[in-house]
């Protein structure tokens, strides 16, 4: 493949490249979904303590679909470098993703594990000061709204199905097209990153985002508020963290080490510190 049709990784994700020195020569290579960046210096840390025979450990927090060109491609370019490791282990926030991995065969059928859960939220500035009360404010003209991108990030998804839900295909519509094109609509590349930017900088007025990106900003002390979508409107039945191991794993021994602490109770409580909800099967 030409090195034009790697897939690109924009260097404002640098950060989500954890360890990167080692990708290539690590004794355990994760593609972690990357709204989970909160807590996985924790869980590499706790990993690390229960297996402490696995030396070198590199892991991405990458957007999944990100994630998953990366994993289809072969590869992806970083700057001047281009990146070749094959991961051991990929989570993404999509059964539709597993079942890509699937259809390339790069997993068995159905050889993939449903572990975390979240639900979704809309963060204000502080006060709330253009006064959102719902969902089908966000339809407002002079709303600002910071926005993942669909074609990367597995919330995006999620949103639209709460749009849909809350104010039907005019709402998407309206927020997707409409007020993309007047520029109210912000669209971001980095989206768990930039949005504290534009929380600080007052450039956008309200973000969907993952209730636990709420509970990241409040224990940073940043100045915002949350409006909840309700219950009928958070997605929370529908929003699955799954993980699996790849048929490729260059390091399959650690990898099962890993799945299975993912899925343990020690695990579990630390999402939960983050405010992510344990899958209890």
């Amino acid at each position: 493949m030409p090195e034009s049709k790697w897939p690109v990784i924009p260097t404002e994700r640098g950060d989500d490249l954890h360890n990167l020195e080692a990708a290539e020569t690590a004794d355990l290579v994760l593609f972690m979904a990357g709204n989970q960046f909160m807590a996985m210096a924790d869980i590499v840390s706790a990993f690390r303590e229960a297996s402490p025979e696995i030396g070198k450990i590199f892991y991405e927090t990458l957007p999944p679909g990100m994630a998953l060109k990366q994993i289809l491609a072969g590869g992806a370019v970083f700057q001047d470098r281009l990146l070749r490791m094959t991961p051991d282990i990929y989570s993404a926030v999509s059964e539709k993703a597993m079942q890509q991995l699937s259809d390339a065969g790069h997993i068995e059928p159905d050889d993939y594990r449903l572990y975390l859960h979240n639900r979704l939220s809309l963060m204000v500035p502080a006060g709330n000061p253009a006064d959102i009360a719902a969902v089908t404010d966000l339809g407002r003209p002079e709303i600002r709204i910071s926005h993942p991108d669909p074609a990367n990030e597995d919330i995006a998804h999620h949103i639209l199905d709460m749009y849909r839900e809350a104010g039907g295909e005019h709402l998407v519509h309206r927020i997707m097209e409409e007020k993309r094109t007047a520029g109210t609509t912000l669209m971001t590349v980095v989206y768990h990153r930039e949005t504290p930017l534009r929380i600080a900088d007052g450039t956008a007025d309200v973000w969907p985002v993952w209730a636990t990106e709420i509970h990241h900003a409040r224990s940073l002390a940043l100045p915002i508020d949350e409006v909840q979508p309700g219950a009928a409107l958070d997605q929370r039945d529908q929003i699955n963290y799954y993980v699996c191991r790849l048929k490729t794993a260059p390091h399959p021994e650690n990898a099962q080490k890993f799945l299975e602490f993912i899925l343990s109770s020690a695990a579990q409580a630390i999402y939960a510190r983050y405010g992510f909800t344990p899958h209890r099967p």
